[in-house]
């Protein structure tokens, strides 16, 4: 779940130090070269002082996906660092990215204001999709959170969801397989608790 590859990643991208990580897990600076080098595994108690020192655990939003509402290809300007972060329970890999979904067309399941996490890459080819639920971008640019059924031919697909009628055969620029989804309350109580101001050490 947490490995050396992941603290290296969280130093180089934070800019923090190794002695600042030590000092936030609460061991002596070598402890942290031990690990780094294979000496030494990390404790159960030190994956969330890692985790949230090095902030392994935030995810992109890198936009908003419709669940009914159609997202038009210019409906905002995305930064390159995305629209903010979602703080996870747990440390994810590089190659994800959350979307915040619009609409109401994927209820009861999926609510407006819920954050889906997908891989960034599409990892596995299209028939695979077929009778599961993603995160789709169409050829028109439009993103959508729906349910990839067979279309009339392997080009295209049928995307249907609980509450609205099916969009038929249409082609896809991307399909992003769902890591996990995170419900709106449940990311307004981790902001809550996570509001108060924290140090920040290099």
């Amino acid at each position: 779940m947490l490995d050396v590859a992941m603290i290296e990643r969280g130093l180089e991208k934070t800019g923090k130090s190794k002695g600042g990580l030590a000092a936030a897990m609460g061991v002596r600076p070598g402890a942290v070269s031990e690990i780094l080098g294979g000496e030494r595994l990390v404790k159960a108690s030190e994956i969330v002082p890692i985790m949230e020192y090095l902030e392994l655990n935030l995810a992109p939003i890198m936009g908003r996906v419709g669940a009914g509402a159609v997202i038009e290809p210019d409906y905002e300007q995305v930064p390159p660092e995305g629209l903010g972060d979602v703080a996870l329970p747990f440390p994810i890999m590089e190659e994800t990215v959350a979307f915040e979904i619009v609409g109401d067309s994927m209820l009861p399941k999926y609510e407006s204001g819920d954050v889906i996490v997908a891989y960034k890459d599409q990892r596995h080819p299209l028939s695979s999709f077929y009778g599961e639920e993603a995160v789709v971008r169409l050829k028109t640019g439009e993103r959508y959170l729906k349910t990839i059924e067979r279309g009339k031919s392997p080009s295209v697909v049928n995307l249907t969801s609980f509450n609205a009628k099916p969009i038929v055969g249409v082609k896809l620029e991307w399909v992003g397989e769902i890591c996990l989804s995170m419900p709106k309350g449940q990311l307004e109580r981790m902001r809550a608790k996570s509001a108060r101001p924290r140090k920040k050490g290099k």
